[in-house]
Protein backbone atom coordinates (compact mmCIF):
# COMPACT_ATOMS: atom_id res chain seq x y z
CA UNK A 1 0.00 0.00 0.00
CA UNK A 2 1.20 3.02 -1.29
CA UNK A 3 2.12 6.04 1.28
CA UNK A 4 -0.38 9.25 0.92
CA UNK A 5 0.98 11.97 -1.31
CA UNK A 6 1.38 14.83 0.80
CA UNK A 7 -1.57 18.23 -0.03
CA UNK A 8 -0.10 20.18 -3.03
CA UNK A 9 1.23 23.66 -2.04
CA UNK A 10 -0.34 26.78 -2.80
CA UNK A 11 0.78 28.41 -5.73
CA UNK A 12 3.60 31.02 -5.17
CA UNK A 13 2.35 34.81 -5.20
CA UNK A 14 4.18 37.08 -7.04
CA UNK A 15 4.49 40.62 -5.83
CA UNK A 16 5.93 43.33 -7.86
CA UNK A 17 7.17 46.41 -5.36
CA UNK A 18 7.05 50.34 -5.66
CA UNK A 19 8.81 52.13 -3.89
CA UNK A 20 11.40 55.03 -3.96
CA UNK A 21 13.71 54.43 -0.67
CA UNK A 22 16.20 51.84 -1.49
CA UNK A 23 16.68 51.41 2.15
CA UNK A 24 12.84 50.32 2.44
CA UNK A 25 12.76 48.52 -1.00
CA UNK A 26 15.88 46.05 0.33
CA UNK A 27 13.43 45.08 3.27
CA UNK A 28 10.51 44.45 1.36
CA UNK A 29 12.59 42.34 -1.22
CA UNK A 30 13.87 40.17 1.76
CA UNK A 31 10.93 39.99 3.75
CA UNK A 32 9.01 38.39 0.61
CA UNK A 33 11.52 36.75 -0.98
CA UNK A 34 13.46 35.03 2.06
CA UNK A 35 10.94 35.37 5.29
CA UNK A 36 7.79 33.82 2.90
CA UNK A 37 7.88 30.91 0.95
CA UNK A 38 4.80 31.50 -0.58
CA UNK A 39 5.73 35.06 -2.13
CA UNK A 40 8.59 35.80 -4.45
CA UNK A 41 9.35 39.67 -5.85
CA UNK A 42 8.94 39.18 -9.26
CA UNK A 43 9.55 43.09 -10.19
CA UNK A 44 10.88 46.27 -8.45
CA UNK A 45 10.54 49.56 -9.59
CA UNK A 46 11.45 53.18 -7.76
CA UNK A 47 9.42 55.73 -10.00
CA UNK A 48 6.28 55.95 -11.91
CA UNK A 49 8.03 55.49 -15.10
CA UNK A 50 9.60 52.37 -13.95
CA UNK A 51 6.22 51.05 -12.36
CA UNK A 52 4.43 51.57 -15.46
CA UNK A 53 7.21 49.75 -17.81
CA UNK A 54 7.99 46.89 -15.46
CA UNK A 55 4.22 46.64 -14.56
CA UNK A 56 2.97 44.59 -17.76
CA UNK A 57 5.66 42.26 -18.18
CA UNK A 58 5.75 41.33 -14.57
CA UNK A 59 2.01 41.22 -14.56
CA UNK A 60 1.99 40.14 -10.71
CA UNK A 61 -0.52 38.86 -8.51
CA UNK A 62 -0.11 41.87 -5.87
CA UNK A 63 1.24 44.99 -6.57
CA UNK A 64 2.37 46.37 -3.48
CA UNK A 65 2.83 50.64 -4.18
CA UNK A 66 4.32 53.49 -2.23
CA UNK A 67 1.82 56.55 -3.16
CA UNK A 68 4.51 59.31 -2.65
CA UNK A 69 7.37 58.08 -5.43
CA UNK A 70 10.04 60.93 -5.09
CA UNK A 71 7.58 63.68 -4.62
CA UNK A 72 5.38 62.72 -7.52
CA UNK A 73 1.72 60.95 -6.40
CA UNK A 74 1.25 57.24 -7.86
CA UNK A 75 -2.25 57.83 -7.25
CA UNK A 76 -3.05 57.62 -10.63
CA UNK A 77 -1.18 54.58 -11.82
CA UNK A 78 -3.98 52.58 -9.66
CA UNK A 79 -6.50 52.10 -12.32
CA UNK A 80 -3.85 52.07 -15.09
CA UNK A 81 -1.18 49.35 -13.53
CA UNK A 82 -4.61 47.36 -12.82
CA UNK A 83 -5.71 47.65 -16.34
CA UNK A 84 -2.62 46.53 -17.62
CA UNK A 85 -1.41 43.37 -16.03
CA UNK A 86 -1.70 43.99 -12.06
CA UNK A 87 -4.39 41.67 -10.29
CA UNK A 88 -4.41 43.32 -7.02
CA UNK A 89 -3.00 46.29 -5.32
CA UNK A 90 -2.18 46.96 -1.90
CA UNK A 91 -0.78 50.37 -1.00
CA UNK A 92 2.17 50.66 1.49
CA UNK A 93 1.84 54.40 3.04
CA UNK A 94 3.19 56.60 5.26
CA UNK A 95 0.54 58.81 4.71
CA UNK A 96 -2.05 58.86 7.03
CA UNK A 97 -4.20 61.39 4.93
CA UNK A 98 -7.45 60.06 4.89
CA UNK A 99 -8.50 61.27 1.68
CA UNK A 100 -5.77 60.32 -0.47
CA UNK A 101 -5.98 56.88 0.81
CA UNK A 102 -10.10 56.94 0.44
CA UNK A 103 -8.90 57.83 -3.07
CA UNK A 104 -6.75 54.93 -4.12
CA UNK A 105 -9.55 52.33 -2.52
CA UNK A 106 -12.05 54.01 -4.97
CA UNK A 107 -9.70 53.51 -7.77
CA UNK A 108 -9.00 50.11 -7.22
CA UNK A 109 -6.34 49.56 -4.38
CA UNK A 110 -7.59 46.77 -2.12
CA UNK A 111 -6.06 47.68 0.83
CA UNK A 112 -3.80 49.87 2.89
CA UNK A 113 -0.96 49.34 5.29
CA UNK A 114 1.16 51.58 7.18
CA UNK A 115 5.06 51.78 6.54
CA UNK A 116 5.05 51.38 10.07
CA UNK A 117 3.20 48.18 10.36
CA UNK A 118 4.96 44.88 11.56
CA UNK A 119 6.43 42.61 8.71
CA UNK A 120 4.00 39.74 9.82
CA UNK A 121 0.96 42.78 8.95
CA UNK A 122 1.78 43.07 5.57
CA UNK A 123 2.30 39.82 4.91
CA UNK A 124 -0.71 39.12 5.69
CA UNK A 125 -2.12 41.61 4.03
CA UNK A 126 -0.53 40.33 0.57
CA UNK A 127 -1.64 36.75 0.77
CA UNK A 128 -5.87 38.44 1.87
CA UNK A 129 -5.36 40.77 -1.15
CA UNK A 130 -4.35 38.25 -2.90
CA UNK A 131 -7.39 35.83 -1.87
CA UNK A 132 -10.12 38.61 -3.15
CA UNK A 133 -10.54 40.26 0.76
CA UNK A 134 -10.09 43.98 1.27
CA UNK A 135 -7.18 44.43 3.88
CA UNK A 136 -8.69 47.88 5.56
CA UNK A 137 -9.21 49.42 8.88
CA UNK A 138 -12.73 49.94 10.06
CA UNK A 139 -12.59 53.71 9.84
CA UNK A 140 -12.06 53.45 6.25
CA UNK A 141 -14.62 50.77 5.86
CA UNK A 142 -17.36 53.00 7.62
CA UNK A 143 -16.18 56.08 5.31
CA UNK A 144 -16.56 54.66 2.20
CA UNK A 145 -19.77 52.99 3.35
CA UNK A 146 -21.16 56.01 4.37
CA UNK A 147 -19.45 57.99 1.05
CA UNK A 148 -21.17 55.24 -1.14
CA UNK A 149 -24.82 55.50 0.78
CA UNK A 150 -25.11 59.18 0.33
CA UNK A 151 -26.65 60.32 -2.65
CA UNK A 152 -24.72 62.98 -5.21
CA UNK A 153 -24.98 66.42 -3.97
CA UNK A 154 -27.06 68.49 -6.71
CA UNK A 155 -25.93 69.87 -9.58
CA UNK A 156 -25.98 73.95 -9.14
CA UNK A 157 -27.41 75.58 -12.09
CA UNK A 158 -24.83 77.83 -14.19
CA UNK A 159 -26.55 80.97 -14.20
CA UNK A 160 -24.40 81.95 -17.70
CA UNK A 161 -25.64 78.54 -19.51
CA UNK A 162 -28.97 79.40 -18.36
CA UNK A 163 -28.39 82.64 -20.20
CA UNK A 164 -27.05 81.62 -23.10
CA UNK A 165 -29.71 78.65 -23.89
CA UNK A 166 -32.10 81.44 -24.35
CA UNK A 167 -30.08 82.30 -27.61
CA UNK A 168 -31.54 81.26 -31.09
CA UNK A 169 -29.46 79.45 -33.33
CA UNK A 170 -30.07 83.33 -35.37
CA UNK A 171 -28.81 85.15 -31.94
CA UNK A 172 -26.07 82.86 -31.95
CA UNK A 173 -25.35 83.74 -36.05
CA UNK A 174 -25.19 87.57 -34.80
CA UNK A 175 -23.26 87.46 -31.97
CA UNK A 176 -20.55 85.33 -34.33
CA UNK A 177 -20.95 87.81 -37.15
CA UNK A 178 -20.45 90.75 -34.74
CA UNK A 179 -16.94 88.75 -33.25
CA UNK A 180 -15.30 88.01 -36.80
CA UNK A 181 -16.70 91.31 -38.05
CA UNK A 182 -14.27 92.76 -34.93
CA UNK A 183 -15.44 96.40 -34.93
CA UNK A 184 -17.59 96.42 -37.93
CA UNK A 185 -20.55 98.86 -38.00
CA UNK A 186 -23.85 97.25 -37.53
CA UNK A 187 -24.43 98.39 -41.64
CA UNK A 188 -21.26 95.59 -42.30
CA UNK A 189 -22.91 93.36 -40.10
CA UNK A 190 -26.19 93.47 -41.58
CA UNK A 191 -24.49 92.80 -45.16
CA UNK A 192 -22.32 90.01 -43.86
CA UNK A 193 -25.99 88.41 -42.45
CA UNK A 194 -28.24 89.19 -45.47
CA UNK A 195 -30.52 91.05 -43.42
CA UNK A 196 -31.49 95.02 -43.18
CA UNK A 197 -30.24 96.86 -39.98
CA UNK A 198 -33.60 97.08 -38.35
CA UNK A 199 -33.77 93.81 -37.96
CA UNK A 200 -29.90 93.43 -36.34
CA UNK A 201 -30.82 96.27 -34.32
CA UNK A 202 -33.89 93.89 -32.74
CA UNK A 203 -31.96 90.74 -32.72
CA UNK A 204 -28.89 92.92 -30.95
CA UNK A 205 -31.74 94.47 -28.38
CA UNK A 206 -32.58 90.91 -27.73
CA UNK A 207 -29.60 89.24 -27.19
CA UNK A 208 -28.38 92.50 -24.90
CA UNK A 209 -31.15 91.42 -22.79
CA UNK A 210 -30.74 87.60 -22.61
CA UNK A 211 -26.99 88.20 -22.00
CA UNK A 212 -27.40 91.18 -19.40
CA UNK A 213 -24.69 93.33 -21.78
CA UNK A 214 -25.21 96.69 -23.06
CA UNK A 215 -23.20 97.28 -26.24
CA UNK A 216 -20.86 95.70 -28.50
CA UNK A 217 -17.68 95.49 -26.31
CA UNK A 218 -19.78 93.84 -24.05
CA UNK A 219 -20.90 91.76 -25.96
CA UNK A 220 -17.83 91.10 -27.91
CA UNK A 221 -16.06 90.19 -24.07
CA UNK A 222 -19.00 88.21 -22.85
CA UNK A 223 -18.81 85.65 -26.60
CA UNK A 224 -15.05 85.25 -25.98
CA UNK A 225 -14.95 84.87 -22.54
CA UNK A 226 -17.47 82.34 -22.58
CA UNK A 227 -16.29 80.51 -25.56
CA UNK A 228 -19.90 81.81 -27.90
CA UNK A 229 -17.53 81.82 -30.91
CA UNK A 230 -13.61 80.99 -31.48
CA UNK A 231 -11.12 84.28 -31.12
CA UNK A 232 -10.60 86.05 -33.83
CA UNK A 233 -7.22 88.23 -34.67
CA UNK A 234 -5.93 91.51 -33.44
CA UNK A 235 -8.86 93.52 -33.28
CA UNK A 236 -10.90 97.24 -32.60
CA UNK A 237 -13.65 97.67 -31.43
CA UNK A 238 -16.07 100.84 -32.46
CA UNK A 239 -18.17 101.70 -29.56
Amino acid sequence: MSEPRPPPHAATITVMLVEDHKTMLWGLQRLIGDSHAGMRVGACAVNVDEARAKGEGCAPDVLVLDLDLAGESSLPLVGELLAHGARRILILSGSRDARLLDAAVRAGARGVVGKDAPAEQLLKAIEKVHAGELWLDNDTLVRLLVATAQPAPPVQPDPEKEKQSGLTARELKVIEALVVGSGASNRAIAERLFISEHTLRNHLVAIYRKLDVKSHLELYVYALRHQLVAAPGPVRIDI
